[in-house]
């Protein structure tokens, strides 16, 4: 991200090409498991200790990097410069039709370490607290709001954070409506609680302090109010955000000024103020001098990053949870999902690090703009090209040299929409067009390779080449930080929150393609073909390994399409059996990496690792009906449905059946590329189970076939260019009868 099996017993030597695919799989996967057991650390399990250490939590929903300045907001700039930044995905459970994160759900979010929301279909203020004589507040309206976060799927506990901090042995003050909501045990009940900050001075007998910087948010639902009276969000522009933010980082500056020395201060503008969502601001920082300024301590000036993300310059509101209760010295708790920010290493000055995030957000909400005109763009490409390579295959076979290049080039777009992140098309003035140009401008160059050598005269020539950059560019991506996914119209998008590191659900289906295509590409060179599992064992390996690809539903569908490609290639005859125990072998396989994980530090687990908590903590069913809902809910997506299902047809009724000219082309670039049979069933195979196993669905099956239907179109078609016309001549003119010869 910017910124920034058993061996066969053989009568003869055993060589490598006796050797059955299964013993080659048996054996790797034997050494892949030694080693990750050899390479990932012993369980360690802290004990829970009482509270060391202060911490304040400054709230300031609404607020964005773009906002920061170091005249409107000086206090914030001076924070930024001296501490740890990063953007903050705020991602919890938005209204009802709605797609932001609401002040309440911000800050109850906060308060279970878990996605937290309120309901209804719109935002409203936070409720004020009823104040009791001795300090004390409870948060009004909090059993329907514990019974509301019950009723959904992420069951977070609200009151989680402040139980946790009270149960051992610390105090808890809240600084506004707000904060009471993350302050509260799960009774409702705040310990200490304060209007103001200037109803607070003294932090100093407080473990953990939450202050509320409201006013960008308020000033939004006042402007909602007199000028929508409907209802329908905004946000605020112009002055009226300039004097809402300015007015923040005021209450931002009041509450700095009372932080106790030593303290570890957090400020996350952890919430929405209109209709679009966005990255806000994450700030870590310590203060070894108090008033004096913030110090070096663990958030010196640098980028903040977490387990969560393991993005620099990238967290997630749920890591504030860990993140407070790490700056305490108390345990986080099951239920607390997110991982404590870490200082990711150094920054630039202050401009470029506001600068560079705010360019971040930029880029998500140019994402959000283009994604959509986008996918309908390539669908109707897509669907347009199959009608007339239709037509060109079965009659024209002088545009057949045409019809190859267009398709390598498309072919060559999946890849290419991740390489094109190289160039910052998003802040550009026309960012559609300088989307699809950069995008086009990859595909070109891919495609001008694949046709630059000598391979470019062979059927699966350009296909290898093109399949072989989809895969090699995708796992160097993995294996150093994923950036080119992030904010890819084909990647993940930090703002929804879904996903933040290794192999999305479409770069996964790009991958496990071009790994099995580029493989079956080269059988025809490459000896022994010992050599090619190992590099597709490597693929699967790394599609799994939490460090790189993280993903878990790819795996196995990796693994079964993986075996039918190598089955095929040796000639062995797929049967369900078969299918069934490389099912179990892929279950296992990534079921071992999960269990590695999980047996790591709690703060060092991925995702992997988390899911086998939820398991052993009775969520396992829950997670996977939603995974499940989610998979069939893509169903309804009508133009990857339409392009999947228009490139199956494409490929065994045009494809599959005889030319004017003869045999299919098809058959014909199987005669020419034995191996391509085999690439081709494996990579629909791996589409087919991923489509079933993973929570997006036909986005699998639709972001494969781009890949494999045209570079099996260009091997086709260059199969037919080779093979000599077959069609039989005219048929001759009937005989006319002939007057016998005179005499």
């Amino acid at each position: 991200m910017r910124p920034f099996g058993t061996s066969i017993a053989r009568s003869r030597p055993l060589s490598v090409s006796s050797v059955a695919p299964r013993t080659v799989v048996a054996a790797l996967l034997a050494a892949v498991l030694g080693l990750l057991f050899l390479a990932l650390p012993t369980p360690a399990h802290a004990e829970r200790a009482a509270p060391a250490g202060r911490v304040v939590v400054i709230g300031v929903p609404g607020l964005v990097w773009s906002d920061i300045d170091p005249a409107r907001t000086p206090n914030l700039w001076r924070l930024t410069g001296e501490g740890s930044s990063a953007s903050l995905s705020t991602r919890a459970i938005p209204p009802s039709g709605l797609s932001v994160t609401c002040p309440i759900s911000g800050w109850l979010t906060v308060s279970a370490g878990q996605r937290a929301g309120a309901g209804g279909n719109d935002c409203a203020a936070p409720p004020v607290p009823e104040a009791a004589a001795d300090g004390s507040a409870t948060v009004p309206g909090w059993d329907a709001l514990a019974a509301y976060q019950r009723s959904q799927s992420y069951g977070g506990q609200i009151g989680l954070l402040g139980r946790t901090i009270v149960a051992a042995g610390g105090n808890v003050a809240a600084i506004g409506p707000g904060a009471a909501l993350a302050a509260a045990d799960t009774s409702g009940k705040v310990q200490k609680y304060a209007a103001t900050p200037d109803e607070l001075p003294d932090l100093t007998p407080y473990t953990a302090v939450f202050a509320e910087a409201g006013e960008i948010t308020r000033a939004a639902l006042a402007d909602r109010t007199a000028s929508h009276p409907e209802g329908t969000p905004s946000d605020l522009t112009g002055h009226a955000r300039d004097e809402a933010v300015a007015a923040a980082d005021r209450t931002v500056g009041g509450v700095l000024r009372n932080v106790p020395p030593g303290s570890t201060v957090l400020v996350a503008g952890l919430a929405d103020s209109g209709l679009d969502a966005h990255l806000h601001v994450a700030v870590a920082a310590t203060t070894p001098g108090g008033t004096s300024g913030t110090g070096a301590g663990p958030y010196a000036r640098g980028f903040l990053t977490a387990t969560s993300t393991q993005q620099d310059a990238l967290v997630t509101i749920t890591d504030l949870t860990a993140t407070v209760l790490r700056a305490v010295s108390v345990e986080p708790p099951q239920g607390v999902v997110g991982r404590a920010w870490q200082r990711a290493g150094d920054a630039p000055g202050t401009g470029e690090i506001v600068a560079g995030l705010a360019d971040t957000d930029l880029a998500s909400q140019v994402l959000r703009d283009v994604r959509q005109p986008f996918f309908v763009a390539l669908v109707a490409i897509q669907l347009l090209f199959y009608g007339l390579a239709a037509v060109v295959i079965r009659r024209h076979r002088r545009m057949l040299s045409t019809t190859q290049v267009v398709a390598v080039v498309s072919g060559a777009i999946p890849v290419s929409t991740f390489l094109a992140q190289l160039v910052p098309w998003w802040s550009m003035a026309h960012p559609m067009p300088a989307l699809i140009g950069t995008i086009l401008g990859f595909a070109g160059v891919i495609a001008a390779l694949a046709f630059a050598g000598p391979w470019r005269t062979h059927v699966a020539g350009p296909l290898t080449v093109v399949a072989a950059v989809s895969s090699l560019a995708l796992l160097i991506d993995v294996m150093t930080g994923s950036t080119l996914q992030v904010n890819a119209v084909t990647g993940y998008e930090p703002v929804t929150g879904g996903r933040f590191y290794g192999f999305s659900n479409m770069a996964f289906a790009i991958f496990a393609t071009g790994t099995i295509l580029a493989l079956a590409g080269l059988a025809r060179v490459i000896r022994p073909r010992f050599v090619l599992l190992a590099y597709g064992l490597l693929a699967i390996v790394a599609d799994g390994w939490p460090s790189w690809g993280a993903d878990f539903g790819g795996v196995p569908a990796f693994v079964v399409g993986f075996a039918v490609f190598t089955l095929l290639l040796y000639g062995r005859r797929v049967s369900i059996g078969r299918l069934a125990a490389v099912s179990a072998v892929g279950a296992v396989l990534i079921g071992a990496i999960a269990v590695l994980d999980w047996l790591r530090p709690a703060d060092r687990r991925t995702h992997l690792g988390a899911f086998v908590q939820q398991v052993a903590d009775g969520e396992g069913p829950s997670v996977i009906g939603r995974k499940l809902g989610a998979m069939l809910h893509t169903l309804g997506n009508a133009e990857l449905t339409l392009l999947s299902v228009v490139a199956i047809a494409f490929l065994f009724l045009v494809l599959s059946r005889p030319s004017r000219w003869g045999a299919s082309a098809l058959t014909l670039a199987y005669d020419r590329a034995p191996a391509l049979r085999a690439g081709l069933f494996g990579a629909l195979t791996t589409a087919m189970v991923g489509f079933l196993i993973n929570d997006s669905g036909i986005a699998i099956p639709a972001m494969a076939l781009t890949v494999a239907v045209p570079l099996t179109l260009a091997a086709s078609v260059r199969a037919l260019q080779l093979a000599p016309p077959t069609t039989p001549g005219r048929p001759s003119a009937q005989a006319t009868a002939t007057a016998p010869p005179a005499p």
